[in-house]
């Protein structure tokens, strides 16, 4: 794995949100709008988190299996790629990719245990079969740098020992999954905005730190704004996403 971001293949596959907010033919064809894109994702992103918690592996593993699923519908359409088998193929990934490999018949056992419905049961040859196409969607890069190794040495940077606001900042954090920012922001962005909101919420002054890094805070609050709209549209009927995912099943 590359041990510097800025020479890693993560870097070099940043990209501009412009480029991320993109509804592919396929998936137009079919009628679904961007909203209902992202709405598919999170939806998605959050399937990931509910089966890592049963087969029990690291928030890392998490993390990394979000990313590919979010890099892969920059490049292939949900039409091609079912989010359906994609969010646990891409955790089967991500598991041997962050060295905590989880076998594929235990993940298979807790697909079917968690959801009645018949398209979301799969079997261990339709994961072995995805993860291939994952692999070459993603064209076999798989590093992915995240901010939560950045962000314990910036709160300690800070001179922050207010456990409320640590706790606020890797709870903004994780919830940044459920974005794009890993695909659009450097790492150490991320986890400075996290920062920037957690110091606004418990009304700590940290400027002078922040002055004294030399970031581009207008970029560190374009992101705030990101986390922050987020949470305030998040409240989703159920029913815009049923609704997404029927016109997925349409016949083209």
């Amino acid at each position: 794995m590359a041990a510097n971001f800025w020479t890693s293949s993560h870097f070099k596959q940043l990209l501009d949100p412009e480029e991320v907010d993109v509804v592919h033919q396929q998936d137009k064809d079919k009628g679904i709008t961007l909203e209902e894109f992202k709405l598919i994702k999170i939806h998605m992103a959050n399937y990931i988190m509910k089966l890592a918690q049963h087969v029990k592996v690291r928030q890392r593993v998490v993390a990394t299996a979000v990313t590919y699923m979010r890099r892969v519908y920059t490049r292939k359409s949900m039409t091609e790629y079912d989010p359906r088998l994609v969010a646990p193929s891409c955790l089967y990934l991500a598991s041997k990719a962050e060295e905590s490999t989880v076998q594929a018949r235990l993940l298979v056992f807790y697909i079917k245990k968690l959801s009645a419905d018949e398209k979301y049961r799969y079997e261990i040859k339709d994961i072995l079969e995805m993860e291939m196409k994952i692999l070459e969607a993603l064209n076999y890069y798989l590093v992915v740098f995240h901010p939560y190794r950045t962000l314990s040495p910036l709160l300690r940077d800070a001179g922050i020992n207010d456990t409320n606001m640590t706790q606020i900042s890797w709870g903004l954090l994780n919830d940044t999954y459920k974005m794009d920012l890993i695909l659009t922001h450097p790492p150490y962005l991320i986890a400075l905005a996290c920062i920037y909101i957690a110091s606004a919420h418990r009304e700590k002054d940290i400027t002078t730190w922040f002055e004294e890094l030399r970031v581009d805070m207008n970029v560190v609050k374009n992101i705030s704004m990101e986390i922050l709209d987020f949470y305030e549209s998040k409240m989703v009927a159920d029913e815009r996403l049923t609704t997404a995912f029927i016109k997925l099943a349409l016949k083209p």
